[in-house]
């Protein structure tokens, strides 16, 4: 389970994880029916990255609308980080986002105040 392939739908974002690079990819949206069943996998795959790697780790994000409950689950994730970030572990955000739609920026912001590890939240026209 080193790699990490979960092929987008229209209510959800594809998602690569690079254990080698140490990369967790997630381009979409995100309203599943059931985010937990969704993303099981994606926190199991980073849980199992921060305990068995000493390796960095960096999400990059590229997600356009979350619904209540994937937002949930990406607390859940950055907490993850967080906790490995305040032990020493190198952690990072790359959230991209199209400068038309203020709402993500406005949604990562919010993300990124609870976190001390490096969030950056990068537009593109």
């Amino acid at each position: 389970m080193n790699e990490l392939l979960i092929e987008s739908t229209q209510s959800s974002p594809a998602i690569r994880g690079d254990w080698e690079k140490g990369t967790l990819y997630m381009d979409g949206d995100s309203y599943p029916e059931n985010s937990y069943e969704l993303y099981a996998d994606v926190v199991a795959w980073v849980s199992r990255f921060l305990k068995e790697t000493s390796a960095p780790l960096t999400l990059e994000l590229t997600l356009f609308y979350l619904n209540t409950s994937s937002i949930k689950v990406m607390m859940d994730i950055f907490d993850e980080m967080e906790e490995a970030f305040q032990t020493g572990r190198q952690v990072a955000i790359n959230w991209l986002y199209d400068e038309e739609n203020e709402r993500v920026a406005e949604l990562a912001e919010e993300f990124k105040e609870d976190c001390t590890f490096p969030f950056n939240i990068i537009g593109r026209s």
